[in-house]
């Protein structure tokens, strides 16, 4: 964990009526918030992008006169998973900390609600995607605050020559840079077919089967595009249904056409994949572009990062949201509000972005178009679709929509995964049904 204190200014009470501190909201207005601050972000993997959080909040400080201190947590080793589960054991920690998916809910109990806050920058910034409402509203209160910074979308990054030389497949013309996708042929079967085609010509797609977050992500768009649902938002256990039997179907044909370690790998095996110069085709944020652009340049040249194709009931793209949360038991719930609103400003999140080369990904409608997007490369352009600017797909979470806490172990667990895998090994259809209802309703007793 890294540690700064980004101000060491304490709030004197006599020179609050003096004050021309910075007014984030209508909430604040009139005052400013004072005293200590401690915050808890996701230490960001892309060198440097810590920096632009770390700025911003200075910024916020000094205009604020709060004392901050920033720690940035690594997601390795789950020590920011753990720091979570301490702090709210504890009931005590930092006054805003990093959550991702389904944390929120888990912890919505120990949560200061922020309605308040979303109402502001839904008017100010659009509206957020249903995943995120769905991952951070529960019983009609806001539990925290969409972050720009983790939040990431988990589509297809392909190899341009791969594609056109293997499969006949132009992706840059499917998904020109500066304009709307022309991808209504861009379909599960085509996706499919091209696996197949470059499997023979010696350069597989590289998606994972395991049970981390890139292989449920993956499976998780695609049950998504065939409306295949393993529990309905009831909490009914559903998975015994024929969209489901098609998605296992269609996977047991995919999985044929990759790699045959893919059932072991984990979220760096996709990227080890890309940049090795052998995939054609894996599912993964800008991650394992960037390290392309700067361990192998030529592959990097080569990358496309797009859309997803479309099934049955339409075109899903995994998306993972990190989310701010404020503890209920902070004490000082006015300054984290405040600085919540400053981080959520058009002009920090495009900052945040830029910091990130392009990584991070604000999740309301109106900023999907900083000019990052359009202009990162090699080559320039190519992650121009990678925001979705043009709603052109619907983003989703694996496991939705069951309840939080059915959902999260359905996720964590990686059950589709696991399923697919066991098909494809040759267990009869029935009997990986059969499991996957058992495992749920072992969850359903925890």
């Amino acid at each position: 964990m890294v540690s700064k204190r980004v101000s060491r200014r304490r709030f004197v009470a006599g020179t609050a009526a003096a004050s021309t501190a910075f007014i984030a909201a209508p909430f604040v207005r009139g005052a400013y918030a004072a005293g200590k601050l401690s915050v808890g972000f996701w230490d960001h993997w892309v060198p440097n992008a810590n920096g632009a959080t770390e700025t911003l909040i200075k910024e916020w400080a000094d205009k604020e006169k709060v004392d901050v201190q920033i720690d940035f947590i690594t997601s390795q080793g789950n020590k920011l998973l753990l720091t979570t589960a301490a702090e709210a054991q504890a009931k005590s920690g930092h006054d805003i900390l990093a959550q991702n998916t389904f944390l929120p809910a888990r912890y919505a109990e120990l949560l200061m609600p922020v309605n308040d806050l979303m109402d502001q920058l839904i008017k100010d910034n659009g509206a957020v995607n249903a995943t995120v409402e769905y991952l951070g509203k529960v019983d009609g209160k806001w539990l925290a605050v969409p972050a720009t910074v983790g939040s990431q979308i988990k589509g297809p990054c392909s190899r341009i020559d791969y594609l056109k030389d293997l499969a006949g497949i132009d992706i840059q013309a499917m998904y020109p840079a500066g304009a709307p996708p022309k991808a209504d042929g861009w379909n599960l079967d085509t996706f499919l077919k091209a696996a197949e085609d470059c499997n023979k010509g010696g350069h597989p797609f590289g998606i994972g089967l395991g049970t981390t977050s890139d292989s449920v992500d993956t499976i998780g768009a695609i049950f998504h595009a065939y409306g295949a649902i393993l529990v309905d938002a009831k909490g009914e256990i559903v998975v015994k249904n024929d969209q489901v039997r098609q998605a296992l179907e269609y996977y047991k044909q995919l999985i044929a056409a990759m790699p045959p370690d893919v059932p072991s790998w984990d979220d760096a095996s996709n990227n080890k994949w890309l940049v090795s110069g052998q995939g054609a085709l894996i599912m993964n944020p800008p991650s394992a572009w960037a390290v392309a652009k700067r361990d192998a340049p030529k592959v990097a040249e080569q990358c496309w990062t797009h859309g997803f194709p479309a099934g049955p009931k339409g075109r899903f793209a995994p998306f993972l949201p990190f989310f701010w949360a404020t503890w209920n038991f902070s004490k000082n719930q006015s300054a984290a509000k405040s600085l919540l609103m400053y981080l959520s400003q058009a002009s920090s999140a495009e900052k945040m972005v830029a910091a990130s080369g392009g990584y991070d990904l604000p999740s309301f409608e109106k900023l999907t178009t900083f000019k990052t997007w359009a202009e990162e490369g090699p080559p320039k352009g190519t992650l121009y679709h990678y925001p979705n600017p043009y709603n052109h797909q619907t983003l989703s979470v694996a496991a939705a929509p069951a309840p939080h806490k059915i959902a999260e172990q359905i996720y964590n667990q990686g059950i589709q995964t696991q399923m697919a895998v066991r098909y494809f090994k040759g267990e009869a259809m029935d009997k990986t049904l059969d499991w996957a209802a058992g495992e749920i309703e072992g969850f359903m007793r925890n």
